[in-house]
């Protein structure tokens, strides 16, 4: 008897992952010895559990209630006052004549591409994109609250005016963003608190429900939910080995009846096949985008990361591009600062939109920031960052081979795959040698080729070794990789 008669395609049920060693139930299917008493509420934690963790998902249909209780032993009545309980909780929906059905993913949100820990005990962690976790970077924290603590400014503390934090910080903004090759004036520049609130201000400034926003082919995780929460549509536009193709950036804006409002770049190293877009391709972009009237949206979360580098798309067409970085990837994940660069014509917007996102950054952030530039710690950090991401790099290579895609200074590697590759059988195969990976898929828009994302920074270095070693054991044949569509 099937107890999940709408899964979704190409899941084997028996081999859904059981993720609660830790004592919570989050496997599915349940079995009789997952019930406790009180019974009905044992089956609905059990159930959550099962939601939570990304056994059930969003659309999964429940077992009809007699089904249940015959495989659990249960009463009727048991079952239905445990979805009940589901239902009030809006975890789940029932739909008279159709059965009940998975109505909310995850709690932490539908789909992530990284590794949700199950137990308390979690892997060789190889999914989630961070900074290299230097112990200079804790001394620079607690040096620089002690000497904030003997001189706060008083805005730190008291300021509820938006404008006053751009007034202490601005030029320090402007100095970082001139790092990365955007030079303006402290004006044009709005601090945020960090990348992805920048990306939803942007985001709210350039288009309306209903509206289309162009992106590559696989992006940054963040841009989905942010879309569907604006209610925004994404559009893929097919590229090659350097990026984007301009000339079908152009066809999209130009197709009847489209409403393509901005184009989302990742031109710098952030995107999932970790490239650097060359200069030539960058100006084509920026061309084609102005010529279009498309707003240029660039994510550049790595900042000065990778030296050397050509200067920002928005930098070849300022007047139409929204432009943000931040520093949480290049200096420390708990430093939450964004700057985020803007035209004049959409200045006033832009900041109405702040004001009614998140009102202004918090000061301290901004404080702590400065002291590091003023004293250089910035400038100490990011050397050491890219110290230490060459050597992971040149270690991800030569276990890797000629595999993997990235550059000398990138935090994480993408690995095509054989065509017809399981990437999840993949993972889980991983995750047995506790090693947590993300999969190609969860970053695609129109690029379905498998694929991993293996990321550098998070793990020290011996058990960064021995996951990448683990991971080439895995592999299969790469004599059938596909070319992507990217």
């Amino acid at each position: 008897m099937a107890l999940l008669s709408a899964a979704p395609k190409n899941v084997n049920l028996d081999k859904l992952p059981r993720l609660g060693d830790s004592g919570e139930m989050s496997h599915w299917p349940l079995t009789r010895e997952d019930i406790h008493r009180p019974a009905y509420r044992s089956l609905a934690q059990g159930i959550a559990s099962a939601i939570d963790s990304g056994s059930l998902r969003p659309g999964d249909r429940l077992p009809p209630h007699r089904d249940l209780a015959w495989r659990l032993g249960l009463s009727v009545q048991t079952v239905s006052r445990a979805y009940e309980e589901l239902i009030r909780a809006d975890l789940i929906s029932g739909e008279v004549g159709r059965g009940s059905f998975v109505k909310s993913g995850p709690r932490e949100t539908v789909e992530v591409p990284w590794y949700r820990a199950g137990s308390d005990r979690p892997p060789v962690d190889l999914s989630m994109m961070t900074p290299v976790c230097l112990p200079a970077i804790a001394e620079a924290w607690q040096d620089s609250m002690h000497r904030i603590a003997d001189r706060m400014p008083d805005p730190v503390i008291y300021s509820f005016r938006p404008r006053q934090t751009m007034a202490l910080y601005g030029g320090m903004a402007a100095a970082w963003l001139a790092r990365c090759g955007m030079v303006l004036p402290a004006q044009r520049i709005l601090i945020t608190n960090g990348c992805t609130p920048a990306l939803m201000i942007a985001l709210m400034s350039v288009a309306n429900p209903g509206d289309q926003i162009a992106t590559e082919s696989s992006t940054c995780h963040t841009l989905k939910p942010a879309l569907r929460h604006l209610h925004l549509r994404m559009r893929g536009i097919e590229g090659d080995g350097r990026g984007m193709l301009p000339e079908a950036l152009a066809a999209a804006a130009r197709a009847p009846g489209n409403k393509l409002r901005a184009v989302f770049l990742l031109p710098s190293g952030a995107g999932p096949f970790a490239r650097i877009v060359d200069r030539e391709r960058r100006e084509e972009l920026a061309r084609t985008a102005a010529e279009n009237g498309l707003i240029i949206i660039e994510d550049d979360a790595l900042g000065p990361v990778a030296p050397r580098r050509p200067p920002p798309v928005s930098a070849f067409a300022p007047e139409c591009s929204l432009y943000f970085t931040g520093l949480t990837k290049c200096l420390s994940p708990g430093l939450r600062l964004g700057f985020l660069a803007m035209p004049e014509k959409l200045a006033e917007r832009v900041l109405n939109r702040h004001l009614s996102l998140s009102w202004m950054a918090t000061p301290i952030m901004a404080e702590i920031a400065r002291d590091w530039m003023e004293r250089g710690i910035a400038d100490g950090l990011l050397t050491a960052q890219r110290r230490e991401l060459a050597q992971r790099n040149r270690l991800a290579q030569r276990l890797l081979g000629g595999r993997s895609k990235g550059f000398p200074h990138g935090l994480h590697r993408w690995l095509p795959l054989p065509f017809g590759t399981d990437e999840q059988e993949l993972i889980r195969a991983a995750l047995k040698r506790d090693v947590a990976i993300a999969p190609g898929s969860g970053f695609a828009v129109i690029d379905r080729a498998p694929a991993l994302r293996i990321c550098l920074g998070g793990a020290n270095e011996r058990d960064l070794e021995n996951g990448l070693t683990a991971i080439s054991a895995l592999l299969p044949d790469q004599s059938e990789v596909c070319d992507p569509v990217v």
